[in-house]
Order: structure tokens, then C-alpha cells, then sequence
């Protein structure tokens, strides 16, 4: 399983994890900032848990190239 997490109020809309990740971000129209798809939100941490560990590598490497660093991933 695959545990992705995102800090979106923290966002600076650099667009990188859209760009790494089509399939798991894209950007807000309202603020251009990123939204993690399908995540549930708790106290301003966004979360998504998938099944797919396909979905890990592009992820990580948003994770990695986010200049604020507020994705993690995790295989658990």
C-alpha cells in the first residue's frame, strides 16, 4: 500500500507534482495550488492510501522535486 500526503495550504503552485504525477495532482483553479485527488482532509493534511504501488515512483519523485517539501510517500 501506498501512503501519499500533502500539506496543501503550504502549496506555492510550482506545478512540479503535477508534472511528475498527472495522476494524482493537478492544479486548483480557484487558488493555483495543488490538490491531491480523491484525498480526505484532517486538520490540513491531505491523504490518499492506494493499492497500487505503480503509483509510488512518479509520486516520489514529486515528493522529491517539491521545492517547499510538503508531499510524503510511503510503502507500507
Amino acid at each position: 500500500m501506498v501512503v501519499i500526503t500533502l500539506q496543501r495550504n503550504k502549496c506555492i503552485g510550482c506545478n512540479y507534482c503535477v508534472e511528475l504525477a498527472p495522476l494524482q495532482f493537478q492544479m486548483s483553479k480557484k487558488d493555483g495550488k495543488t490538490v491531491l485527488l480523491h484525498a480526505k482532509e484532517k486538520k490540513g493534511f491531505f491523504t490518499v492510501k492506494s493499492y497500487d504501488e505503480v503509483v509510488f515512483d512518479d509520486c516520489d519523485k514529486a515528493a522529491k522535486a517539491c521545492p517547499v517539501k510538503i508531499i510524503s510517500v510511503k510503502s507500507i
